[in-house]
C-alpha cells in the first residue's frame, strides 16, 4: 500500500520519527494472521521527547480562543469525513472487522469531532453574586497542561476521537499512546491534524507497546492529566503511579454488562438485541453484554432461540460477516484458557467454547460465538472481563432476583432490561447500579453528545463523551473581582 510507510513512526512535535533505540515490532492483520507493518516500539526517551514538546507549546495553544480551538478540531473531523473511506479500510485491516462496520466507526469518530468542535461556543462558566458589596463572582474554565492519552484498540478510530478532540479544545497539548494493536489508525489520524495546520508539538503520537511506552507517559511528571481506556488490571496501575504524583486521572475500564428479560419481553426482540449486545464487533466492547439474566418462566424458550440465533452467525472481515476476529493472539488464548476454566468448575458450554481452526479461519484469530450455562455467579467467567464474543446465561425467578444479580459485579458501566411493563423499568433504572442504562435496548450504543463511564470497577467517576468530557480535561477557577462604584 503506497499510502502507508514500512514503519509506522512517531508524531512529535510536527515531525515523524523511528523510536530512539531503532527497535521495532510487527502490526499483524488478526483476520490473516499476516503482517501489516513495522511499529516504532518507542520508550522512556521518545516518551519524554513527546512530552517536552507538549509542554513547550501548551501555553500558546491555550492561548487561542475556545472558539479558534473549535474551528480547527472542525476543519480535522471534515478532513476524516472527506477520507473516510480510506480510513474505514485502515480500521478494518487492522482489527478484521467488516469494511461496513468501520465505516460506521469512522463515522461516530467523525460526529464526535464536530461535537466538541461545536463546544468552543458554548465553553460555559458561570457568574453569581457575592456576599461582599461591590464584588463579582465567576467561574472559568482552565486547561490542565499537558494530557497524556492511553486508547484501546477495539474501536480506534473512535477511541482517539474520544479523548484527543476534547482534550485539545480545553486547551491542553496532547501526547497519545497509540493501540499497539492499531498503530495505523493512530498514525493516519496524527497525518490529518498535521494537514489541518494543528501548531507543531500539540498533538503528538508515540507509538509502542505498554511497559514501555505507556508506562513512562504515566510516569512523567510534566503529565498533568492520565486518561485511559483498557483493563481493570492495567488501569489499577496506572492508579497508583499517577497518584504517587497526584496527577489527575480519568479511566474507563471496562464491564461485566448485564441485560435482564422479564416474563413480558418482546422476546424476538430480546434475542436479536442479546446476540448483537453478546457478538457484534467480536464481543470487543467495554458495553458487551455478558451476563444475560433470564426470568425461569419463559428461560428455556429464550435459551434455544440464542442458540439457534448464534448457530447462523458468520465469522469473517467481510461486509457479509456478522463480526470478525479477535485483536491478537495472546487475547483469544486467554478467552479460550477461561471457558475451559468455567468448563471445570461445572459450567455447561451451549455453542461455541473454541477457537476456529477450519482452512477459512485458521490463520486469524477468530473465537467462536460462546453461551454458557450453569456458571455460578461467584464463579471468574461470572466477574472477569474476557472482552470477546462470550456470554453467560442465568435463570432467576423474578424481577427481585434478577436486579440482585445484576449488582452483584465488581463492575458497573451498562445495563439493560427488556419488558413492557413500566414500573419494572423505572425501578430498574433507579436500583440499578451502572453509569448507563437502556431500556427494551441493547448494553453497547453510547452517543457523543451523551455521558459514559461507569461505577466500581468500570471506572474512576468521571465522564466522558458528551459535554461532561470538558470536566476531564479542564479545571476550574474561581476569580472575584472588586469595583469601587464611586470611582466612575
Amino acid at each position: 500500500m503506497d499510502w502507508m510507510p514500512e514503519l509506522i513512526p512517531n508524531w512529535i512535535n510536527g515531525e515523524q520519527f523511528p523510536a530512539a533505540s531503532g527497535k521495532e515490532f510487527d502490526n499483524l492483520n488478526p483476520a490473516t494472521g499476516e503482517r501489516i507493518c513495522g511499529v516504532a516500539s518507542s520508550e522512556t526517551p521518545d516518551v519524554s521527547r513527546a512530552v517536552e514538546a507538549a509542554k513547550e507549546a501548551q501555553p500558546e495553544w491555550a492561548a487561542l480562543t475556545p472558539v479558534a480551538r473549535g474551528d480547527l478540531l472542525r476543519e480535522v473531523a471534515l478532513k476524516i469525513r472527506e477520507r473516510s473511506e480510506h480510513f474505514a479500510r485502515i480500521v478494518s485491516l487492522e482489527t478484521g472487522k467488516s469494511f461496513c462496520d468501520a465505516l460506521g466507526e469512522t463515522d461516530a469518530a467523525v460526529e464526535m469531532g464536530m461535537f466538541v468542535a461545536g463546544e468552543g461556543r458554548r465553553s460555559y462558566g458561570r457568574t453569581t453574586t457575592s456576599a461582599v458589596p461591590n464584588r463579582a463572582a465567576m467561574v472559568v474554565r482552565q486547561p490542565l497542561g499537558v494530557a497524556g492519552l492511553i486508547i484501546a484498540a477495539n474501536t480506534p478510530i473512535a477511541n482517539v476521537a474520544w479523548k484527543v478532540f476534547p482534550a485539545l479544545l480545553c486547551g491542553n497539548a496532547v501526547v497519545l499512546k497509540g493501540s499497539e494493536d492499531t498503530p495505523v489508525t493512530a498514525w493516519a489520524v496524527g497525518e490529518v491534524f498535521h494537514e489541518a495546520g494543528i501548531p507543531p508539538g500539540v498533538l503528538n503520537i508515540v507509538q509502542g507497546l505498554g511497559p514501555e511506552a505507556g508506562q513512562p507517559l504515566v510516569e512523567n511528571h510534566d503529565v498533568d492529566i492520565v486518561s485511559f481506556t483498557g483493563s481493570a488490571g492495567v488501569g489499577r496501575l496506572i492508579q497508583r503511579i499517577a497518584g504517587e504524583r497526584l496527577a489527575k486521572v480519568c479511566m474507563e475500564l471496562g464491564g461485566k454488562n448485564p441485560l435482564v428479560v422479564c416474563d413480558d419481553a418482546d422476546l424476538d426482540v430480546a434475542a436479536d438485541t442479546t446476540i448483537l449486545s453478546a457478538f457484534s464487533n467480536a464481543g470487543q466492547r467495554c458495553a458487551s453484554g455478558s451476563r444475560i439474566i433470564v426470568f425461569n418462566a419463559i428461560y428455556d424458550k429464550f435459551r434455544d432461540m440464542l442458540i439457534d440465533r448464534t448457530g447462523k452467525l458468520k465469522m469473517g472481515p467481510s461486509d457479509t460477516d456478522d463480526f470478525g476476529p479477535v485483536i491478537n493472539a495472546k487475547q483469544l488464548a486467554s478467552m479460550v484458557e477461561a471457558v475451559e476454566g468455567a468448563r471445570e468448575s461445572g459450567a455447561t458450554i451451549l455453542t461455541g467454547g473454541k477457537r476456529l481452526t477450519d482452512d477459512e479461519h485458521k490463520d486469524g484469530f477468530y473465537m467462536a460465538p460462546t453461551i454458557i450455562e450453569d456458571a455460578r455467579p461467584s464463579d471468574a467467567i461470572s466477574r472477569d472481563e474476557l472482552f470477546g464474543p462470550i456470554t453467560c446465561l442465568y435463570r432467576v425467578k423474578g424481577f427481585t432476583e434478577a436486579v440482585e444479580l445484576v449488582n452483584d459485579s465488581p463492575f458497573g458501566l451498562t445495563a439493560a432490561i427488556h419488558t413492557k411493563n413500566m414500573h419494572r423499568a423505572m425501578t430498574f433504572m433507579n436500583e440499578v447500579k451502572t453509569g448507563v442504562i437502556s431500556i427494551n435496548g441493547a448494553t453497547y450504543g453510547s452517543e457523543p453528545h451523551m455521558p459514559f463511564g461507569g461505577l466500581g470497577q468500570s471506572g474512576t467517576g468521571w465522564r466522558e463523551a458528551g459535554t461532561e468530557a470538558l470536566d476531564v480535561y479542564s479545571d476550574w477557577k474561581t476569580v472575584y473581582i472588586v469595583h469601587d462604584p464611586t470611582d466612575v
